[in-house]
């Protein structure tokens, strides 16, 4: 038996399992190629940008290990990216920092940043057909050393980030114009103290005036979305952190933003996918960064696990996927960095799939009758179903290689590319 013939085999047995079910697969596997996965740049280089590519990161950010291969230059890092992107199936997008601005060997200010910057990146993704979204960068930066950025104490150093913002809305505006798919631009700040502080009020009134004017000049939404993001705390910013969960869910429901949920920015015993139906039905949509907290924000590679398959779950289940927009944000620099996109962004496609195979309908009768015995039973049924014929299936109908056959492919990449960087 060939092995086209072993995945045709086990994916025909598939589909009378799932049709007992009511389950159309070819249905599910045409929507789940569709949902846009926004893959993250900064696993490439380990956030190190082109700014200062070996200067030291601050904000409570931090990549270890030194894996053989780190993109040093915007072609390299492109490169690594097609590479990843060739062995990935569905839909794709880019998520960029500000930090990965071209300015061809020239000093350009963080609030001097302008759409040319970007070029290369933009004439890239149109020769791949996707869509890019943006991130304004306030860390790691000589006017964020003391911890603060957008609600700084002093006017001038507030103002100099209010003015990187409000460049980057304009950066990802141009993005959403050219590529002709709104950018989702997020706004993420690492201010906060590391000791108790007296204080606690200043600091957020003064962030929500500079969000205020960062989102004072209206653009168009089908050129750019802009989300919100919190956190519990960070390195440095351990006993008090601004911009809060409740100061950013309060902000993007009152206007009208993106709330941003990062899986790894919150208490160890919360999970996000408990949060998706309970904020949806205040904010526009949501922004959600995949990753994987070990005992903190710690970034690992996303896998598929109880949280991964949850979030996918509660996307399908509550219908939000139109709503909501799915981004990546981890970084491994102790593994090969072309497989650890490769790993995390097949994992997230294969939740979506594992979610949109289970009888979710059925489900929601049984639950609605009372019947909770048998919701249990079928919820456990589903756990054993035969997922992986179909996602070999769906691998194979993509042309893609199927099992750990990709990592074949990125090993020939790292002895012929990377270890001769």
């Amino acid at each position: 038996m060939t092995e086209q013939e072993r995945i045709m085999q086990g994916y025909e047995l598939a589909q009378n399992y799932y049709s007992k079910w009511g389950i159309d697969i070819e249905d599910v596997l045409k929507k789940v190629d569709e949902v846009a996965i926004s893959m993250h740049c900064w696993q490439g280089d380990d956030v190190s940008g082109f700014e200062n590519p070996d200067g030291q990161l601050t904000g409570g950010i931090q990549a270890t290990g030194n894996y053989p291969g780190k993109a040093r230059t915007a072609q390299e890092l492109r490169a690594d990216i097609d590479k990843a992107m060739s062995l990935i199936p569905g839909k794709l997008r880019l998520n960029l920092h500000a930090i990965y601005a071209e300015t061809n060997g020239q000093k350009v200010e963080r609030d001097e940043l302008k759409p040319e910057h970007f070029t290369n990146w933009v004439n890239w993704a149109k020769a791949k057909g996707i869509g890019l979204d943006f991130n304004p960068s306030c860390f790691s930066h000589p006017m964020s050393e003391d911890g603060f950025t957008l609600s700084h104490a002093n006017d001038e150093i507030r103002n100099f980030w209010i003015r990187h913002c409000i460049a980057s809305r304009k950066i990802a505006a141009y993005f959403g114009k050219e590529l002709g798919t709104p950018a989702v631009t997020n706004y993420w700040i690492p201010d906060g103290y590391k000791d108790i502080p007296v204080d606690r009020k200043a600091p957020r009134e003064r962030l929500l005036d500079s969000l205020n004017q960062i989102f004072e000049e209206p653009i168009d939404e089908a050129y750019n979305l802009d989300a919100v993001e919190s956190k519990v705390f960070g390195i440095g910013a351990e006993a008090y952190t601004v911009g809060s969960n409740e100061f950013y869910m309060g902000y993007a429901t009152t206007h009208h933003k993106l709330l941003c949920l990062d899986a790894g920015h919150f208490h160890p015993t919360e999970v996000i996918s408990d949060k998706v139906s309970a904020v949806m039905p205040f904010v526009p949509g949501l922004l959600l960064h995949v990753s994987r907290p070990v005992r903190w924000d710690s970034d690992h590679v996303v896998i598929l696990d109880d949280e991964l398959q949850a979030i996918a779950k509660e996307l399908v289940r509550g219908g939000y996927l139109e709503r909501t927009h799915i981004g990546l944000d981890f970084f491994d620099a102790s593994i090969n960095r072309i497989a650890a996109w490769i790993i995390g962004t097949r994992n997230m496609r294969k939740a979506l799939l594992i979610a949109m195979l289970e009888p979710t309908d059925y489900l929601k009768e049984l639950e609605l009758k009372g019947d909770y015995t048998s919701r249990l039973a079928v919820l456990e049924e589903m756990k054993t179903a035969p997922f992986a014929a179909v996602w070999e299936y769906y691998l194979m109908k993509n042309q893609m290689p199927v099992g750990t056959d990709w990592i074949d492919e990125v090993k020939r990449y790292e002895k012929e590319v990377l270890l001769q960087r």
